[in-house]
């Protein structure tokens, strides 16, 4: 908390007096000072023996519209816009990547089982390379141009693919409603 006419270095004092009794209470003290997020996490596995290597890796697979932006802060982003538009067919134009018609059209191209073979083998060679590197969190993003149909439907397929690898995806359609 930053009080208005307040330094800097006056914020921290402050923040160090409220925090006196906490401090004083604590049996153990980690100078996080110079350690790495990674280093913190191993430091503190050593010291409460936790083991996050059970743990799975909270995995998020998204899909959005490139229209509306590339999503900040993803850690792989996959473009789709090569699996022809449904938006062009009258029919499925009012229809999203959750329906039938759409996953039915997107898996009668000759591009798309094999798309989705060769990326989830991607993703089963960089998941566990993940974890062992510490990560925590990932965060897959599929765009299409409108995020509602290619997109959903290739995110859907992919987050139901990677169950198979141990991992409990979260599936979220940042453009759906648009």
């Amino acid at each position: 908390p930053h009080l208005v006419g307040e330094s800097l270095s006056e914020a921290i004092e402050r923040e160090r007096r409220t925090l006196a009794p906490v401090r004083a209470a604590a049996d153990l003290h980690i100078d996080t000072s110079s350690l790495t997020p990674y280093a913190l996490k191993e430091r503190v596995n050593e010291l409460f023996g936790g083991d996050d290597a059970l743990d799975p890796m909270a995995t998020t697979v998204m899909s959005f519209g490139y229209k509306h932006g590339v999503p900040a802060d993803v850690d792989i982003v996959m473009d789709c816009r090569f699996l022809a538009n449904p938006f062009w067919i009258d029919h499925l134009r009012p229809l999203t990547g959750q329906d039938p018609e759409i996953v039915e059209y997107l898996e009668a191209q000759e591009n798309t089982a094999e798309f989705l073979d060769r990326f989830v083998d991607l993703l089963e060679l960089l998941l566990p390379a993940y974890r062992a590197e510490g990560k925590s969190y990932l965060s897959i993003a599929l765009g299409c141009t409108g995020g509602r149909h290619r997109s959903v439907a290739m995110a859907e397929a992919i987050a139901r693919r990677i169950e198979a690898f141990g991992v409990e995806p979260r599936v979220y359609h940042r453009d759906i409603a648009r």
